[in-house]
């Protein structure tokens, strides 16, 4: 997750940017913050590379943050922008250039939280990791790298779309906790799960996978696997 930090105050800006940090760190997520002075220097970057999140200040040195998100408006719809300011007066003008949300300072971290939570909830989990134990010491490993986890001597495979293999240290118990809250995942039977986004079939007995690998589903889950697959497929679309 690409996030921008745009406040001429420095202090403000490192504020800001301390509490991001927490909160990607609480959520797992992979993230890189950006601070910017000037609201003109941001729109520079924005054109270089997208940033998925950013939070304007409006009141910027001889600059308006709503300005500077109409320039971004021109070129960049998806950007989540949040507005940090300590005044409420341009709420309008943040609701026409598709305000996210409104952030009056001095708000507090449980507000910031809120707010947090909530892009979580409208961005893809594609930034989304888990910290596992392999030989040497400790590797974060990407949702989205995951095809697909089977418990094998004591261990844990991870097959990674990258064709690699990861090696864990784990019971099967301890690592597939670490995902049960993905709606993406699928515990197939006690030693194997799976990561939907690989399935392309399920055909009542097994699921069928892109790389052509078939994994078996217990037969008291097979009810359970065709209705969550079907589930995320309309999801998906």
């Amino acid at each position: 997750m690409r996030i921008a930090v745009i406040d001429d105050l420095k202090s403000d800006r490192q504020l800001l940017i301390s509490r991001l940090n927490k909160l990607l760190s609480d959520n797992s997520i992979n993230g890189e913050i950006y601070e910017f002075e000037k609201g003109i220097d941001f729109i520079n970057a924005s054109k270089q590379t997208a940033f998925e999140v950013a939070f304007m200040d409006i009141y910027i040195d001889k600059e308006n943050g709503i300005e500077i998100s109409k320039l971004l408006r021109e070129f960049d719809k998806e950007c989540i922008l949040i507005f940090t300011t300590t005044s409420s007066d341009y709420a309008l003008e943040g609701f026409k250039v598709r305000a996210f949300d409104y952030l009056v300072k001095p708000y507090t971290t449980d507000e910031l939280k809120i707010a947090f939570t909530d892009i979580l909830n409208r961005l893809p989990s594609s930034d989304k990791y888990i910290e596992v134990k392999v030989i040497g010491g400790t590797q974060r490993i990407r949702l989205n790298e995951i095809i697909y986890a089977e418990h094998f001597k004591h261990c844990i495979n991870i097959y990674k779309s990258d064709c690699a293999t990861t090696v864990v240290r784990s019971t099967f118990a301890e690592f597939s906790k670490q995902l049960e809250s993905d709606e993406r995942f699928f515990m197939c039977n006690r030693g194997v799960i799976l990561n939907f986004d690989y399935a392309s079939d399920f055909d009542g007995t097994e699921f069928i996978l892109n790389n052509g690998v078939r994994i078996s589903v217990s037969r008291s889950l097979t009810k359970s696997a065709k209705s969550r697959f079907a589930d995320f497929i309309f999801n998906k679309r």
